[in-house]
């Protein structure tokens, strides 16, 4: 399993992409996904100790799993739409769902924990009223939507890029104006990519005019 994104972004943009990236390359050309069952997704989310409640003693089951996934789909959605004109990742260019059918599981994801008021007062201040989220089994992929609703509506989502290296199928922030790739080792691939397609092409356009 990939280790959750650790670059220096804000939370609600950190969880997004790491929901986003349980897709990923598998290292042989072919596609892998961290949330296949039950067993990856307690295994995802008890690594994000600290960003998702209770995350330590999570256990997932069926109905989890199919919210969360359901979530992610609608996640990486609204990804592709975020990167335009540009292309989306290549996981997702086959299977988007409807741009109105991911906002309404999204939102839907986003409002399935609710939410009661709670007093605090201090003594040295007026009485102050938060609204605090009721613990429950819908509590993860509440705060998961969350973050995600609030990564695309705020200034980081201007950031957002599709690597496409090849076999890549990652989305990424990018960090300065002429990154083109997720990591050193796409750019890489992308570099001994075109090299090989620059001499198939003379070699061809040679042997054409021989």
């Amino acid at each position: 399993m990939r280790d959750p994104i650790t670059s220096d972004i804000s939370g609600d943009a950190r969880l997004a992409l790491d929901l986003a990236l349980t897709i990923r390359h598998d290292g042989d050309g072919g596609i892998a996904d961290d949330l296949a069952d039950t067993a990856g997704l307690t295994t995802w989310v008890r690594a994000h100790q600290g960003s998702l409640p209770e995350a330590d003693g999570f256990v997932a089951d069926e109905a989890a799993l199919a919210a969360v996934r359901e979530l992610r789909a609608a996640v990486r959605t609204l990804f592709a739409r975020a990167v335009r004109p540009g292309e989306p990742s290549p996981a997702d260019a086959a299977r988007l769902l409807p741009l109105a059918e991911a906002l309404r599981l999204l939102n839907a994801a986003a409002a399935r924990t609710p939410t009661v008021p709670v007093l605090d007062w201090a003594d040295d201040a007026d009485p102050v009223v938060r609204h605090q989220g009721v613990r429950g089994e819908a509590e993860i992929v509440a705060v998961l939507a969350q973050a995600a609703v609030g990564f695309l509506a705020g200034a980081d989502r201007e950031r957002l890029r599709a690597c496409h290296a090849p076999r890549c199928v990652r989305y990424f922030l990018k960090e300065h104006p002429r990154q083109e790739w997720c990591k050193p080792s796409c750019g890489n691939r992308a570099r001994v990519a075109r090299h090989h397609e620059r001499h198939k092409r003379a070699a061809q356009q040679y042997s054409t005019q021989g």
